[in-house]
Parts: C-alpha cells; structure tokens; sequence
C-alpha cells in the first residue's frame, strides 16, 4: 500500500533504497537512541531492508519532491509489539534522518498512519514508546495525541547491548476521534487541550 501526505509519500521499502538507508542510519544520533545499532555499510542496509523492512506495514517515509526516503515508519502487530497490545491494536514505530529533525515529516506521517490503522485497518487504540532521554520522539507522540500510560525501568535491549528506562504511550480509537474533533481534523494536540481528553 502507498500512502500519502501534503509533502510525503509513505511507501513499502525496496533493495534499491540501500544507499539512502545507509545514508540517514549510519549517523549515531539516529538508531541508538531508538534501540538499534547504526548501520555499517550500505550492503548492511541492503540487509535490513529485506530482513526488517520488508514487513507487511512498513514504510518508507519520501519526500514527493524527489521520491526518495528519509525515514521509517510502521505499523507492528500485537505478537511481534514491545507492548501488551491485543489483538485489535496496534504498535507504531518511526525515525527520520538528522538533516530533516525539526521540519515536521515524522508528525505529519504518524497521523497517516494513524488515519490509516484507525479507518483502513479498524484498530482500537496504538502504542508507542521511547526511551529515557529521547526527547525528541516524546514530543511527536504528545503532538500527536498519545498519552503516558506506564513507565517500564531495566528495558533489555539487545541490538545495542544496553539496559534502559522506557515509557509507553497510548492513543485510543476515541482519544483520537475527539481530538480530531477538537482540532478541525487537524490531529495536532494543543496543550490547554489535553486535560479535556486524558481520559480516553
């Protein structure tokens, strides 16, 4: 499936895309601080592409201007989630290449994906987390609606051999209906807001 946005297409990842891949996940600020160690050669991409990113609702995030990726994002069912998702939801992971952080790619693709696991997929409600010291990724989740739901310490993680504290973030199907609602459809949390929905 191919999705799209004002300024992205969400797309599934090919072998060809080995040499962008390598491009954005060789710089350490980009795949430690979410648990996976960077990427060592584009063949190693190459590698990841077929091994990892091949799964069924993966996606690269591309800029239309040029087509090509700048990030990742997906969609990852309950049997395979690092949450107690059941089986009617869903967890949602993502990064973007440091040359495009602040620029608002990786908001405007979460909430396609969540149009499209709410509406396409008919979930009821998707996880997220991020790791102590992720800054960055904490506020995409609150931007786009999710709420701290618990906080794990001591969080194995063995791609980066590394033990951490990790806090999970939770959006249900109503949470983000009302905050559409609340927001023109815009799915942008506005602070003030945010009390008037924490409950869902």
């Amino acid at each position: 499936m191919i999705l799209e946005t004002e300024r992205l297409t969400l797309r599934p990842w090919e072998e060809s895309d080995a040499e962008d891949l390598y491009r954005y996940a060789s710089d350490p600020a980009v795949g430690p601080m979410a648990g996976w160690p960077v990427h060592t050669s584009v063949e190693n991409s190459r590698e990841i592409i077929r091994d990892v990113l091949s799964a069924n609702e993966t996606y690269a995030v591309c800029l239309k201007k040029d087509g090509r990726p700048i990030g990742s994002i997906g969609l990852i069912p309950p049997t395979q989630a690092n949450t107690a998702a059941k089986a009617t939801e869903m967890e949602v992971g993502f990064w973007v290449g440091v040359p495009h952080w602040g620029k608002g790619y990786i908001p405007e693709a979460l909430r396609e994906i969540q149009l499209h696991a709410f509406e396409d997929l008919d979930r009821t409600a998707l996880w997220c987390g991020y790791y102590d010291g992720n800054d960055k990724s904490a506020r995409v989740q609150q931007k786009c609606g999710f709420a701290h739901h618990h906080t794990v310490e001591n969080v194995d993680c063995p791609l980066v051999n590394d033990t951490r504290t990790e806090h999970f973030t939770y959006l249900s199907r109503a949470r983000w209906e009302l905050l559409r609602e609340l927001n023109d459809g815009s799915f942008i949390v506005d602070d003030q807001e945010t009390p008037r929905v924490e409950a869902l």
